[in-house]
């Protein structure tokens, strides 16, 4: 059942605000392709450039962290990094490439362009005109997918508490590090994909038609194409479809045609769910030599005897909550949430339940360098929507302007906290790798931080280069630190 809000006009002054937000961070994008950026962003450049899955050149364009152990001293890929096929062994998604295909096509017809015209920038798809795209692309659909999360709250909670969660989860999570620092990994292209697949599924739950079932599919081929860990938000349409079978089996007047009709329905949103996931089996099948192989460890390796169920969450090792206390509020609110739309909340809470279970089974749960716990990052609309129902609940069990400065001034904080967190992060005053010193964090945030950001940022907008550059000895040093540890 709805949550009885009527949703505002589509530009109201809450669309603008987060409008006017997302032009002013514009210049955070920061065009740079590292770490396992290199392997999301390498079909794309191959794509366009080379026409074919080769991926030599992306391989020797990496970063240094990146090319350790996979790049020989003569500068050559090692033998080991090619799969039978003869193809190197790109393990990573191919979605994050096809979201940004449409952007850097138009960017390599201007490149060609100029340079007939006498200019003289690299058609190669590594120079400047081409990062600043994906970078940019990489910061827009992270933002239509935020859009999409606060389109679906306000569905359900007034707009102010959907602005407020929408705001929250947007600088106080781990997304502004994938949207805007890194934006070559794929998390924000999953806020996206997700955020859409949620949107669309709620928006034609209570009457979907035939060429809807299609779209659906479409979309859900899209979330599994852009990360593999976003199938687990199909739990949505497969609860769905078991509770539709319940409520007709055990109906007083149980319709067969009715059944029948659901099951094809079905049938044909499986089908063209396969069919859209043909970018990913077919470049497996290419790289692998075998669609289902996605050249990650197989699951009957994971720690299936010993999962990370506490560190997932409270470690000083990138735990979802300890990093990026908001979200506590947030899953608060997901409980609460039960209480205005039962059966969306328990999907949505099964998918959540589901994915941690997943990430805690997984060797590598701390993401390795990540900020946070960057895996959740896939579930931003549904933290956003459950921050939204706190903030209502909230609302509703206190006076609602009381309410709404007291929800302001904690957002307002945990942001705070969290970009000087990230500022630490980035500029390596903590880890990026393994355990942190909450201590050293906190210290850092008083004594530290608010000295050094005003030089820091303008060396960011300035000369960015060279602090990246820094950024990337600073790192390579920490992994030399820890392989020489016994």
């Amino acid at each position: 059942m709805m949550g009885g809000t009527q949703p505002g006009p589509v530009f109201s002054r809450y669309v603008k605000i987060l409008l006017a937000l997302f032009v002013f961070s514009l210049p955070l994008a920061n065009p740079w392709v590292r770490g396992d950026g290199v392997g999301y962003f390498a079909y794309a450049r191959s794509l366009l450039i080379e026409r074919r899955l080769d991926f030599e050149k992306d391989w020797q364009h990496g970063n240094q962290s990146f090319v350790m152990g996979r790049l020989g001293s003569d500068g050559r890929v090692l033998s080991s990094e090619y799969t039978a096929t003869g193809h190197i062994a790109n393990l990573w998604s191919i979605g994050p490439s096809l979201l940004w295909l449409p952007f850097l096509i138009v960017t390599h017809a201007g490149v060609l362009l100029c340079d007939k015209m006498g200019a003289d920038i690299p058609a190669n798809g590594f120079s400047k005109p081409y990062l600043i795209t994906m970078a940019v692309a990489t910061a827009f659909y992270g933002f239509a997918g935020l859009l999409l999360s606060f389109s679906l709250a306000r569905r359900y909670f007034a707009e102010r508490w959907a602005f407020l969660a929408t705001l929250g989860i947007w600088w106080a999570s781990s997304l502004p590090v994938y949207m805007y620092f890194n934006p070559s990994w794929s998390h924000a292209h999953s806020v996206f994909a997700v955020a859409l697949f949620l949107w669309y599924w709620e928006g034609t739950r209570d009457h979907r038609t035939l060429p809807q079932w299609i779209v659906l599919g479409l979309l859900s081929g899209l979330m599994v194409n852009v990360y593999y860990p976003n199938g687990v938000v199909l739990l949505v349409p497969l609860l769905e479809a078991i509770c539709s079978y319940w409520e007709e089996w055990t109906s007083t007047v149980r319709n067969g045609p009715a059944i029948l009709g659901m099951f094809v329905r079905h049938l044909i949103y499986l089908g063209v769910f396969v069919l859209a996931l043909l970018p990913t089996l077919v470049s497996r099948q290419i790289i692998f030599g075998s669609a289902i192989n996605t050249g990650y460890a197989p699951v009957r390796t994971w720690a299936w005897d010993s999962p990370a169920f506490w560190n997932v969450l409270f470690s000083s090792d990138h735990g979802m909550l300890s990093w990026t206390p908001i979200l506590i509020l947030a899953l608060v609110g997901l409980a609460l949430f039960q209480f205005v739309d039962r059966s969306f909340a328990t999907y949505l809470s099964t998918v959540f339940v589901t994915f941690f279970i997943v990430i805690s089974l997984h060797a590598d749960w701390d993401g390795l360098s990540s900020y946070g716990n960057r895996f959740f990052v896939s579930l931003t609309p549904i933290f956003v929507l459950g921050l939204a129902a706190f903030f209502d609940w909230l609302g509703r069990t206190w006076q609602e302007h009381r309410a709404a400065i007291f929800a302001s001034i904690v957002t307002a904080a945990l942001i705070i906290w969290n970009l000087g967190l990230i500022f630490q992060w980035g500029m390596h005053m903590i880890p990026a790798r393994g355990p942190i010193s909450w201590r050293d964090a906190a210290y850092n945030q008083v004594a530290v931080v608010p000295a050094q950001t005003v030089r820091t940022l303008k060396a960011y907008f300035t000369g960015r280069g060279r602090l990246m550059g820094h950024i990337e000895q600073e790192d390579l040093q920490q992994i030399k630190d820890q392989n020489k540890e016994p």
